[in-house]
């Protein structure tokens, strides 16, 4: 049965159970400020259990995109190494929102995985929750007695509560649940050992297949359980592990979801699969990987330095480094893989066959630069041994490398291991810790539980049509962050505030109580299909009616800003070429900025003709046509555009200016001449094939062009009123230069008349000449000076030092035969004495340069330097 087979027979068994089938949601969370990526089926479904939202059916079914490598499921370094733990992974799962519970749950299980998949009932086992005392809670006998109608007795386990009682966070809904185990070891080795005392045990061969989640309470902010109003399943089945078990595979690997990729790794490295572990665990590495920075992008999630673009970048720099190391691939070739993966899953997932170019050129380009980086780090990791005075290299230093140029330190490990080295890792991980311990800080977020003051009152946003509403407090709780300290979060009955969605910011404004007292709102978001708002402090009266007023100037100016991406869309798509697609943008109330895939800079005329294009439509005056509640299947048949990576509903809204048309729930201008004017301040590269435009419109765009005339005339005064300001510039620019060059010959002339100077004071220290020296030059005449002294002085070891405009400036020169005889290093050595001056730099082993901010450490720099003779 091939994988497809596999999935297609999971969701027609529930579409026959009256399941609707729903598509799987991004892997990219965009609006649930709780999580990055989606990691458990029911991810897409939290506003039904909390309540929030009504599903257009109570039994659901699908196959979900999952990613899991950070936070409480952190299965990153498990990842290769078995042959069952994965990163991005697909989650097969049927739900019930109040609807059937524990006996049609276990029931349907069975019956799929006995009747219909045919798995041997004896190779399975079943668990259910033991109780806990803790909690107050009793053994799950519902459940027991369920299974117990079905499989032997021998074949029911009793999990304790990390096994068997399932948490969506430290709050809210939660419950017991049965896992179903599969043993699938030879006859001989069950008959040896029990398959029951292997059960969550890590065996790579008796494995979780199901969840099945029963929800039944809700976790309160003190850690009480309270029963909920309406109970849910949740269940979840790891596709890869069935597929092993359908196909009669030992591991998930050898299944027809993972042997395309693998056949390719071999083809394009040459080595085997299967030959040897170190090689095996690589190519592991590499097909998994591949599959979760692929679907991520697809998603419209780029590698960054920060976020969840920094996990995706993490991800792939495993896989790079496994390659580099074990499969001896020193230029790229994990990109040649999305092919074989777009062929193979653009059925299921046709995303990846539409973005299959653009993640390709991102794949590649990340490998490029990171192959440099390893590359680099070889050279730093080198000058590290060599300054080592014993055979163990501190941890702090290996952390330098880790944490500053993305060295991994597996890596850095290996390479001291091969040289006879070997690494402070209590050190490494101490200052690990502490860099974890400080992110961990700074991102911590305590919740109270929320204060419920109404349960009967549907939320409504009114904002598209009003900026002032009268509304009543629904709820509030408090939340604690060291970034933001105290703040109180609100949500009303109904409310005219934007929340923050499709890269517009939420809104500002205040709250007005009766008596006139004031609570103003600093943000807004969404959080599973709640309109949340901040506030500093609450209302002293929580009761009674509220005038709710957003800041209407900041409105407008977002309006305009989102309006102008719009058109900007339109007309990079109208100047470039119809490859153009959107692949994020921010709008705020000072400035937009629109990231789109293109292969190359834009030129100057192509922005002027964007300019232009964008400005003709304001000049234009084009209404707004929007509608609302639009089927989505008739919003795509007029043309509207929908962007890759988010999440839409059965109707949607449109939003059209003259041509442009696109599905977008933002605020917008009710004609495009509000916007006055757009300009574009920057353009520039985020990725391979993704551009960057930033802009300013209305006010912003009046502002810029205030300041641009200001400096302009401020320029003409200094010029004494030219008539031709740029030929003055042009003029004095020709002037400089000619002086620039009278100066460095001085300067030269200057190092010269001091170079026999310097030679007459070096010293003999241990058969170095050698001299520790202040002198009144800047870097480049200190570089000439020290050259042309090595061109006349053998074994040479200079430290030069200088002062300019309150910097201080160490230059360290060293003969080579003395780099190679000595072990010298001065890269290494300006990079220590660097903290006398408090800075740092580096260079060449024969000739480097510190800089930094504290010339009173010049002296200690100077006299410290001796100690590299000894």
């Amino acid at each position: 049965m091939t994988s497809q087979e596999v999935r297609n027979q999971f969701l027609n068994f529930f579409k026959e159970k009256n399941h609707k089938i729903v598509p799987s949601a991004p892997m990219v969370m965009k609006d649930d400020p709780t999580l990055m990526f989606t990691n458990a089926g029911m991810n897409q479904f939290k506003e039904y259990f909390l309540g929030n939202s009504v599903p257009k059916s109570k039994r659901l079914t699908d196959s979900q995109k999952c990613l899991r490598v950070s936070g409480k499921h952190n299965d990153l370094e498990e990842v290769g190494k078995d042959t069952y733990h994965h990163t991005m992974f697909e989650m097969l799962g049927n739900w019930s929102i109040g609807d059937y519970f524990k006996k049609e749950a276990i029931a349907w299980a069975w019956e799929l995985l006995t009747e219909v998949y045919k798995i041997d009932k004896d190779s399975l086992y079943v668990s259910v929750f033991e109780g806990s005392e803790d909690d107050g809670l009793p053994l799950d006998q519902e459940a027991y007695d369920l299974w117990k109608a079905i499989v032997p007795e021998n074949r029911i386990i009793k999990g304790n509560k990390k096994d068997n009682f399932w948490e969506m966070g430290d709050q809210g809904p939660c419950g017991p649940c049965s896992e179903i185990h599969v043993d699938i070891r030879s006859k001989e080795e069950k008959a040896k050992v029990d398959g029951a005392s292997l059960v969550n045990q890590d065996h790579p061969q008796v494995v979780e297949i199901w969840n099945l989640v029963f929800m039944q309470f809700n976790r309160r902010a003190n850690g009480s359980l309270e029963p909920l109003p309406e109970k849910h399943i949740d269940t979840g089945m790891g596709f890869e592990r069935l597929c092993m078990v359908l196909q009669g595979k030992q591991s998930n690997y050898d299944t027809d979801v993972f042997t395309p990729l693998i056949r390719e790794v071999e083809i394009i490295t040459g080595k085997k699969y299967g030959k040897d572990e170190e090689t095996d665990i690589a190519i592991r590495v590499i097909s998994d990987h591949v599959r979760a920075v692929a679907f991520s992008i697809a998603d419209g999630q780029l590698p960054s330095n920060t976020g969840a673009g920094y996990v995706i970048r993490r991800i792939l720099r495993r896989a790079i480094r496994y390659g580099f190391t074990f499969l001896d691939t020193n230029k790229p070739f994990i990109y040649r893989l999305v092919r074989v993966l777009s062929e193979q899953m653009g059925k299921a997932f046709p995303e990846l066959k539409e973005q299959y170019q653009l993640i390709e050129n991102v794949i590649k380009e990340e490998e490029s630069s990171f192959l440099s980086t390893l590359e680099q780090g070889l050279v730093l990791l080198d000058s590290v041994i060599k300054s080592s005075k014993d055979k163990t290299i501190a941890g702090d230093k290996a952390f330098e490398l880790y944490d500053t140029f993305g060295f991994p330190i597996d890596l850095t490990a290996l390479i001291l291991e091969e040289k006879g080295y070997q690494l402070d890792k209590e050190g490494f991980e101490k200052a690990l810790k502490a860099q974890k311990d400080r992110s961990r800080a700074a991102s911590e977020v305590s919740k109270d539980d929320w204060n419920i003051l109404k349960t009967d009152t549907e939320q409504e946003f009114i904002g598209y049509d009003s900026l002032e509403a009268d509304v009543k407090l629904v709820k509030y709780r408090k939340v604690t962050s060291k970034k933001e300290g105290d703040q109180y979060q609100m949500v009303f009955n109904l409310t005219p505030f934007y929340a923050e969605g499709g890269g517009q910011v939420g809104d500002k404004g205040y709250l007005e109580a009766s008596n006139g007292d004031v609570t103003y709102i600093v943000d807004t978001k969404r959080e599973n299909n709640e309109i949340v708002h901040f506030a500093k402090s609450l209302p002293k009266e929580v009761s009674g009616t509220f005038k709710a007023v957003v800041d209407k100037k900041q409105r407008w100016r977002t309006a305009c800003n989102h309006t102008a991406t719009h058109l900007l869309h339109q007309a990079l798509r109208e100047v470039l070429g119809t490859h153009v697609e959107q692949k994020g943008s921010a709008v705020h109330s000072k400035y937009l900025r629109f990231d789109f895939s293109h292969f190359s800079k834009l030129t100057t005329e192509e922005l002027r003709e964007v300019e232009n294009f964008v400005n003709a439509r304001i000049d234009g005056h084009l209404p707004l046509e929007e509608s609302r509640n639009v089927p989505m299947k008739e919003a795509m048949e007029q043309g509207a555009m929908a962007l890759f990576g988010e999440k839409y509903g059965d109707t949607v809204r449109t939003i059209r200016f003259g041509q442009s048309i696109e599905l977008c729930g933002g605020t917008h201008v009710k004609n495009t001449a509000d916007i006055w004017h757009f300009k574009i301040v920057s353009e520039g590269a985020v990725a391979a094939g993704i551009r960057r435009i930033e802009a300013i419109t209305s006010d912003a765009v009046k502002e810029f062009y205030f300041n641009n005339n200001r400096m302009l005339f401020e320029i003409k005064d200094m010029l004494k009123n030219s008539q031709d300001p740029v030929k003055s510039v042009a003029s004095l620019q020709e002037e400089n230069l000619a002086l620039k060059k009278q100066v460095e010959q001085l300067l030269k002339d200057k190092a010269k008349g001091l170079k026999n100077e310097l030679i007459a004071e070096l010293e003999e220290v241990n058969g170095i000449h050698f001299l520790a020296k202040k002198v009144d030059l800047d870097a480049g005449g200190i570089k000439d000076l020290a050259f042309e002294m090595g061109g006349q002085v053998d074994k040479l070891f200079l430290l030069l030092a200088s002062e300019n405009d309150g910097k201080a400036i160490l230059s360290c020169y060293i003969s080579k035969d003395l780099v190679a005889e000595k072990d010298l290093n001065a890269g290494t050595i300006v990079r220590e004495l660097g903290k006398y001056i408090q800075g740092g730099g580096g260079g060449q082993p024969f000739f480097a340069t510190a800089g930094g901010k504290n010339p009173a450490g010049i002296p200690e720099a100077l006299d410290k330097v001796k100690e590299y003779l000894s």
